[in-house]
């Protein structure tokens, strides 16, 4: 197979028309010391089994924690949550330094004011060539709060500005799609 007729730049830069949200998984270590780090490759999988999915590098310094406590939850950030997304984008000792956070069913670390989270054991791992692709059964979920998400789009931060939710006409291949008003 011959090499791509462009640069990771090129292609880092295609993938940012794709506009994402941003998650904080987490874990604790053998020590229940928190450990985790901001995720935009984060989908859900199947609904039955309910299971998600995230891609962490494999460089990831978090990763070895998640795979040897084969739990973690997933907090779903709320558009006010910037400087936490950013302070779990970096690399430092103690991303939980001054944040406030409750443990899951699991003991897993879920970010307080996030719109929700999602507590999992860790189902499968698959080769994603520089990255993992971590499948986690579903345990126990949080409560949604009614909040805008923080979104990321084109290397920068985004919110949606729309006040009310346009639902979509039929979108039954679409995992997360609720049945519009129809649903209720």
């Amino acid at each position: 197979m011959s090499a791509p007729a462009f640069d990771s730049r090129a292609f880092r830069n295609v993938m940012g028309q794709f506009c994402t949200g941003i998650t904080i998984v987490a874990t604790a270590d053998a020590d229940g010391k928190p450990r985790g780090f901001a995720c935009q490759s984060f989908a859900a999988l199947s609904l039955d089994p309910p299971l998600i999915l995230f891609c962490p590098g494999k460089t990831s310094r978090t990763w070895r924690f998640i795979e040897e406590s084969k739990t973690f939850a997933v907090s779903v950030l709320a558009q006010r949550q910037e400087s936490v997304s950013a302070a779990f984008g970096r690399v430092i000792d103690d991303k939980f330094e001054g944040l406030e956070w409750t443990p899951s069913p699991l003991g897993n670390p879920t970010i307080d004011g996030a719109l929700t989270w999602i507590d999992c054991t860790l189902e499968n791992v698959v080769d994603g060539g520089d990255h993992h692709v971590a499948i986690g059964r579903v345990q126990s979920l949080g409560e949604p709060v009614e909040d805008k998400p923080l979104l990321f789009y084109r290397g920068g931060y985004l919110t949606t500005e729309h006040p009310h939710l346009r639902h979509a006409d039929r979108l039954d291949s679409f995992l997360t799609w609720d049945g519009g008003a129809a649903w209720l």
